[in-house]
């Protein structure tokens, strides 16, 4: 593996669930981190699989916790797997959608008409959703079993809480595959679809630009694939055994933002 220095870097793309804050509470060095990043003028995207809250939902949220961006700095997986589905399904199709007003809104905003019953269902897309039920499973898996192309934002199997590892949209999307036995078609994070959307809207190219995240197999796996650096952080999913021994590894693992700031503050001190 070729060495790399954090001085290449020009540009980073940053989860938010276990690298930014857990649930409501901050993580080490979030704020510091991306003040330094606006001060200093380096371009920075938030990348979250996350697809249950809008931009502006996000931007209220980071607000609370003290960090102040525009809503163009947020991409989610919503937003990708919409913008995904205008290009392949028909204008005003109809969506079952299992999810939140994050990806409720990105469909609707793409033109497409959302429904709740299966035998009016074109498409499934499914997604993290608080208020799941059997009821909700069962509408989609008939249209899932009726031959509605099943597509999901998301796999993770988990959400990062404050109060622990809570059940994510992967344990929903993994319910309607057994259900069904069809697999779903994913569009977030770890694959490259959402990373050349994000590269796109921020500008840069992949070998200069960075992603950051906690979580193994959807950034660190995902962002290699697209041609990235990558920087694992321990305050989330993933744990530094996990990172070492993984194949490929992160280019580099550091505690939190916090000791991210240390290591990009110095990278002009070690030239």
């Amino acid at each position: 593996m070729v060495a790399r220095s954090l001085r290449d870097i020009r540009a980073f793309l940053l989860d938010m669930d276990g690298v930014v804050y857990a649930g409501t509470e901050l993580l080490p060095g979030s704020r510091e981190f991306i003040a330094q990043l606006q001060a200093e003028g380096t371009p920075f995207l938030f990348l979250t699989n996350n697809s249950s809250r809008t931009p502006g939902q996000y931007v209220e949220k980071l607000a609370g916790l003290g960090i102040r961006v525009d809503e163009d700095r947020v991409f989610t997986s919503a937003l990708a797997t919409a913008a995904w589905l205008r290009q392949e399904a028909p204008e005003g199709a109809a969506v079952l959608v299992i999810g939140e007003r994050g990806i409720r809104e990105a469909l609707a905003d793409q033109g497409f008409r959302l429904v709740d019953r299966h035998d009016q269902a074109d498409y499934v897309v499914a997604g993290f959703d608080s208020t799941f039920t059997y009821e909700k499973a069962k509408e989609a898996a008939f249209a899932i079993r009726r031959g509605a192309p099943f597509i999901a934002t998301n796999t993770d199997a988990s959400l990062p809480t404050e109060e622990g590892q809570a059940p994510g949209a992967g344990s929903i999307i993994a319910m309607l595959e057994v259900a069904t036995g069809v697999k779903a078609k994913v569009i977030g994070k770890p694959e490259p679809g959402i990373f050349e959307l994000a590269l796109a809207r921020l500008g840069t190219r992949p070998e200069e630009t960075a992603m950051v995240g906690d979580r193994y197999e959807t950034d660190i796996v995902g962002g290699h694939r697209a041609g990235l650096p990558t920087i694992g952080v321990l305050c989330g999913v993933t744990t530094a055994e996990q990172f070492a021994t993984a194949d490929p590894p992160p280019d580099w693992v550091f505690s939190d933002l916090a000791e991210l700031l240390e290591a990009w503050r110095r990278r002009l001190e070690d030239t």
